[in-house]
């Protein structure tokens, strides 16, 4: 892994969170986070003295540079605040010259100049762009990075329409800046989060932005859904909704069995926010027997939650980090299943059949089994001897 950002004569040694799980061809910035330095560094002056937030920055890169003017720093994951977190020890930049927030904890105070990194979800840069509203006048600047490919005539019409006069950079690196001058005005409200309602069961699903499958049920969790109705009694298990998203897996394993116990896990600020609000308006009787936890995986189970060891994992793995595609999620999410299943304690998994993830299982479990099939998914069991 290159972990050595040089750029107008300085250095800094930047790694992705967690470092031992990532590709050696990857790195902690990228051509976005190289352009936008640049931009600044060339023409924004007494950046020291200037109040200064940061959004969606994925590693750190920027807050590591940026450091010296105590940036409030705004990110919905945990991953990315675990990086930031590393890459500020290591570059011997104190811990407290950044502010950290996470997504669903609103920033009151106004902010002079904004250094936003366009996120992959349109929605949460929409409500990003609503929550700023507030934090910036007619006075402030707003400049944004991001690969050309995230940049479209859509992306500039949000910024036209929630704060002001919108203009672009040419493209360097196959990455582009947007440069926008708010107006002041404060007159448009969120449209998140997003209600819908399941088909069965009738669970009212709440979802903030940046929620997977925001607007309906996504077809692996229908179909691990499909298979969990058919599974004997459940009651009085414990039970770790790993990568919980909206959180319906776990609210349906609380709705159909009395004394379960469910732990909803998330790297998400927004996913376990919307997890917790939906067992409290569709199951509030239900919320002693929930536990909600912002994590890299269980990287931090036994230390956040009550339980030592539980019965049950279940597990829709993403093959995304940031814009890069890769199993090393998966990966982590199966070891880490393995190590606070108790013995005889099962894993079930569902994801696209093209992944390889029987072998992964068959190496850490030594089997795995396929429970069930259809054209698009499979769902994998394991148990732990």
């Amino acid at each position: 892994m290159n972990t050595s950002l040089t750029l107008l004569d300085r250095n800094l040694q930047l790694v992705r969170y967690p470092q031992n799980l990532q590709h050696p061809s990857w790195q902690a910035w990228d051509a976005a986070d190289e352009y936008l330095i640049e931009y600044v560094e060339q023409n924004i002056q007494n950046l020291p003295s200037q109040s200064l937030s940061i959004y969606n920055d994925d590693f750190g890169a920027l807050a590591c540079w940026f450091a010296d003017a105590k940036p409030m720093w705004v990110s919905d994951s945990y991953v990315a605040k675990q990086s930031c977190l590393v890459n500020l020890q290591q570059n011997n930049i104190p811990i407290e010259s950044v502010t950290f927030f996470d997504s669903v904890t609103q920033v009151d105070s106004p902010a002079e100049l904004v250094l936003l990194k366009i996120p992959k979800t349109t929605a949460l840069l929409e409500q990003q762009l609503i929550d700023l509203q507030t934090r910036v006048s007619s006075s402030a600047r707003v400049i944004a990075a991001g690969k050309v490919t995230l940049i479209q005539k859509s992306t500039l019409a949000l910024f036209e329409k929630y704060l002001g006069f919108t203009t672009t950079s040419l493209a360097k690196k196959k990455a582009r800046l947007i440069f926008c001058q708010p107006t002041g005005r404060k007159s448009h409200p969120s449209p998140y989060p997003t209600i819908w309602f399941t088909d069965k069961h009738r669970f009212e699903i709440s979802n903030l932005a940046n929620v997977f499958a925001r607007q309906q049920l996504d077809i692996g969790a229908r179909f691990m859904l499909e298979y969990l109705s058919k599974l004997p009694d459940l009651d009085n298990k414990t039970v770790i909704d790993l990568g919980c998203g909206n959180g319906v897996l776990g609210l349906y394993i609380l709705s159909q069995n009395k004394q379960t116990k469910v732990v909803f896990v998330d790297e998400s600020y927004m996913a376990v926010a919307s997890a917790k609000h939906n067992v409290l308006v569709n199951l509030p009787e239900k919320e002693h027997q929930s536990e909600f936890i912002v994590s890299n995986c269980l990287d931090d189970f036994t230390e956040k939650s009550k339980l030592s060891e539980v019965d049950i994992v279940l597990c829709n793995p993403p093959f995304h980090q940031q814009n890069a595609i890769t199993e090393h999620i998966a990966w982590q999410m199966f070891k880490d299943a393995k190590s606070v299943l108790q013995n005889g304690g099962q894993l079930f998994v569902v994801g696209n059949r093209h992944l390889d993830y029987p072998n992964k299982l068959k190496r850490l479990f030594g089997h795995a089994t396929t429970v069930a099939t259809n054209q698009k998914f499979s769902i994998l069991s394991v148990t732990k001897s």
